[in-house]
């Protein structure tokens, strides 16, 4: 797909871009999600770096992954628009779309994930009411599941790490009793995200 962005200098930067990407034929897109290089473009006039979001969807069949990707800008959109019957899970903005693939990649059940991530910003929403504040996955480790918490201090991220036994005891609870407790807030339709716990009230 062939598209023009403005620069705020007043240059036309014009970009070509996948729409349909899958990953088992071209991994070398998942190095750029995960680096950040994904989607970045420069301007040649005054070099000031732009990356733009579109509308994508990810293909990853060995991991049995099929995912929309919605700009950010499109998130009103997305809630507004109540038909939506589509067979692919959702993300919305293209930071949401490196965590959800980096959940997947590592093996790990994103509802889990998010629900663990619900725990966390409550704990920092009573200590920090506030601040805006969001959770984001980071890594699997041999004893505990590391996350990162953005806007508790402006330019740094918080390291907080939840023991692999509340992974897997959030785990069996939701196998058992996936209807109960706050795993269904967790979904609208096809998105599956804590930010459907934080969403405007004109959105709800």
């Amino acid at each position: 797909m062939k598209k023009n962005i403005s620069c705020l200098c007043g240059t036309n930067i014009a970009i070509d871009y996948d729409e349909d990407i899958d990953i088992d034929n071209n991994p070398k897109v998942l190095k750029e999600i995960f680096d950040g290089t994904f989607m970045s473009y420069k301007c040649d006039f005054c070099g000031k770096k732009h990356k733009p979001e579109f509308k994508i969807l990810i293909f990853w069949k060995t991991k049995n992954l099929k995912m929309e990707v919605y700009p950010e800008l499109d998130r009103g959109e997305f809630y507004r628009n109540k038909k939506d019957v589509s067979s692919f899970e959702t993300v919305i903005g293209f930071p949401e779309m490196a965590d959800r693939l980096a959940v997947v990649n590592d093996g790990l059940e994103p509802v889990i994930i998010e629900t663990l991530k619900s725990y966390l910003l409550a704990k920092a929403e009573e200590n920090y009411p506030d601040r805006d504040i969001g959770a984001w996955y980071h890594c699997k480790n041999p004893l505990d599941i590391e996350f990162h918490l953005s806007g508790i201090k402006y330019g740094e991220v918080a390291v907080m790490k939840i023991p692999t036994e509340i992974y897997e005891k959030t785990h069996d609870d939701y196998v058992k009793h996936p209807k109960n407790g706050i795993f269904p807030s967790l979904r609208i339709r096809s998105y599956l995200s804590v930010q459907n716990l934080l969403r405007n009230d004109a959105l709800k």
